[in-house]
């Protein structure tokens, strides 16, 4: 039978609360709070701050007092304006709860302004990819106006009317084709001496038609 790993807790131990501001009370934005501070770490203390809810958790063993001292110093330096930190794509989905059609939907319609672009190096990978960031305080002000439930319903009205102008094409096709495929008559077969206008080549050389 393996043996159980017995997990030591770390001796110095700094927390430090997210405020509403900067998480938007997203579990989603607090973590990426944590990657990008982890970012500016040395690599080989990165992991020892990681995040509990709505809050950051430094910990280190006894014997590393000078290395979670400075990484303290480093983690209280990172968060200085950290509310301004850009929001990025999978964020602003569960701070606002909109699906990606949606937000590619609103980014692409001008509802969903960006605030430009960001471009990362996929982990362990070559290639990079490029996303749309958004302003905090812009998201701030969509999540306090309750937007989403009213750009959903424009969403909903824009669909029926779509789907009415294309049953009205539809049906205006049919009754093209219908016409065309009709027998046609005697009484509709063209006669030009029978409808030839009276008076024609005076009208055209008076210059009316060109």
């Amino acid at each position: 039978m393996p043996k159980k790993k017995i997990i030591v807790p770390p001796s110095l131990v700094r927390t430090w609360m997210l405020s509403s501001t900067a998480s938007f009370g997203s579990a989603v934005r607090a973590k990426g709070i944590l990657l990008e501070i982890r970012a500016g770490l040395p690599i080989a203390v990165r992991k020892s701050l990681d995040v509990d809810g709505m809050t950051l958790i430094l910990g280190m063993a006894d014997d590393c007092e000078d290395e979670f001292a400075s990484t303290s110093s480093a983690v209280i330096k990172a968060l200085e304006g950290i509310e301004n930190l850009p929001v990025i794509p999978r964020e602003i989905q569960d701070i606002l709860g909109i699906s990606v059609g949606e937000r590619h939907r609103w980014l692409k319609d001008g509802r969903l302004q960006s605030a430009g672009t960001r471009t990362v190096r996929l982990s362990g990978r070559a290639r990079q990819i490029t996303f749309h960031v958004f302003d905090p305080r812009v998201v701030e002000d969509l999540l306090d106006r309750g937007i989403v439930d009213e750009w959903r319903e424009e969403d909903i009205a824009t669909r029926a009317e779509n789907r009415r102008q294309a049953a009205y094409r539809a049906k205006l096709t049919r009754s093209l084709r219908k016409a065309a495929k009709a027998p046609k008559t005697p009484g509709t077969a063209t006669d030009e001496a029978a409808t030839e206008l009276h008076g024609w080549d005076e009208f055209d050389v008076d210059g009316l038609l060109r």
